[in-house]
């Protein structure tokens, strides 16, 4: 095991990282829309309201508050239903409780001491964000404190001594005083992006496995979620997984093997025109939705979205405000893409842009891949096969990567033959 993970604990991520500033269930859908827009893996965590404001809050009472992380497909998913499409006024102040899929388990509470290998472990089952509470006694002397934070030996330490260094110490302690107290209740939250950009700060410490290519690390996961660019794409919602949260739209070959032409994910509708989105979503197919259909749309099948169109063209021409139109193309949820015939889903090469999926090879290194993800903000990379960069054979998340850098290298030469 890498010293680095041994040697550093969750404290020294925290230095810089601002206050926690909770968003609550009673908050509406609109409002949700604008806070993802500027958080990390395209989603918010999402808090029961306090009972008593007055009340100082332990860890415990905080992780019990937790409801669960809402992105940006999750919204899309629920105003592309039928009823939410037919007044969007109304659906935009549905408040997030109605919409948020509640996971209790996704967030933890962790002292500022943790280990930073004990911080992957739980990341690697499947938690996303670590709640840390600030304190301006931390200092980040990890090699000192990270065995004694992290154990029973935290017990074993004199009483007085540990309540000057450890924050979450006093906490427990009945003689804290109110300052502390008061410091007690401040948290920030780390994401899997932060601990990633921490992570590849640290590649040296890692040889060789950054240079690993990611088949032979065994973490490329085949167990993906698909779904054919012919079917309407609101089946993507009926098969929504949490990690990552992406469905692959895919085209079949004749060999039974799958090209991989887009993706419907929280990562790709992050930052986009949810209310386009969600029309779309509704009423086309997948192959349709992740290539754009601005230049197939027959005025025919959408007389109204025409029509809305001109009207709010002709307000802005005689200087009113315009009417939003409702017309769905690549652009208006952030994809570009270039149709040639009713069939222009069929084939990679005849799109480019960020409808592109984000892809790599089963032979690309596992540091080329955490570039990758943390350059596009994404959580996520479907992998291909070597020889075609179409086929598809798996995707790899956060919590593969995690598990990647967490391996053990395997010994060779003299190493490997037991003394």
């Amino acid at each position: 095991m890498a010293s680095v993970f041994l040697h550093h604990v969750v404290g020294d991520l925290t230095v810089g990282k601002p206050e926690l500033v909770e968003f609550a269930e009673n908050e509406t859908v609109e409002a949700a829309i604008r806070a993802i827009g500027e958080s990390s893996e395209g989603g918010i965590p999402v808090w029961k309201k306090r009972s008593q404001k007055s009340v100082i809050e332990n860890a415990e009472m905080r992780q019990q508050r937790f409801v669960g992380i809402l992105n940006s497909f999750d919204v899309v998913a629920f105003l592309a239903r039928e009823e939410c499409l037919t007044d969007q006024a109304k659906a935009i102040k549905t408040p997030v409780s109605e919409v948020i899929i509640h996971n209790n388990s996704v967030l933890k509470v962790v002292d500022p001491g943790t280990r930073l290998i004990d911080a992957l472990e739980m990341m690697k089952q499947g938690v996303k964000r670590l709640l840390v509470p600030k304190s301006i006694v931390w200092r980040g002397m990890s090699k000192r404190f990270s065995i004694l934070y992290n154990g029973k030996w935290l017990k074993n330490i004199d009483t007085s001594s540990a309540n000057s260094t450890n924050p979450i110490a006093n906490t427990n302690h009945p003689s804290s005083s109110s300052s502390t107290a008061t410091i007690r209740d401040k948290f920030c939250c780390l994401s899997r992006e932060d601990v990633l950009r921490f992570i590849i700060g640290c590649l040296g410490a890692l040889a060789p496995l950054p240079l690993s290519s990611i088949a032979s690390l065994g973490v490329i996961n085949p167990n993906y979620c698909s779904i054919e660019a012919s079917c309407p794409a609101i089946d993507a919602t009926k098969k929504l997984p949490q990690d990552p949260c992406a469905v692959a739209v895919v085209e079949p070959t004749s060999d039974g093997q799958y090209n991989i032409i887009g993706e419907i994910s929280a990562s790709k509708l992050w930052k986009c025109d949810y209310l386009a989105a969600s029309w779309a979503l509704a009423n086309l197919s997948a192959g349709q939705f992740v290539m754009g259909v601005e230049d197939n749309m027959s005025a025919r099948s959408l007389p109204d979205i025409v029509l809305n169109q001109m009207v709010g063209e002709a307000n802005l021409g005689n200087g009113g405000s315009p009417t939003r139109p409702k017309k769905f193309s690549s652009r208006s949820i952030g994809f570009f893409g270039n149709a040639a015939n009713s069939n222009f889903w069929v084939g990679r090469s005849m799109y480019r842009g960020r409808s592109a999926p984000l892809t790599c090879k089963v032979t690309s290194s596992l540091a080329a891949v955490m570039a990758q993800v943390l350059s596009h903000r994404a959580t996520h990379v479907w992998v291909t096969e070597a020889e075609n960069d179409d086929i598809l054979v798996g995707v790899i998340g956060y919590a593969d990567i995690l598990a990647a850098v967490t391996k053990q290298p395997v010994p060779t030469g003299s190493e490997s033959q037991p003394s």
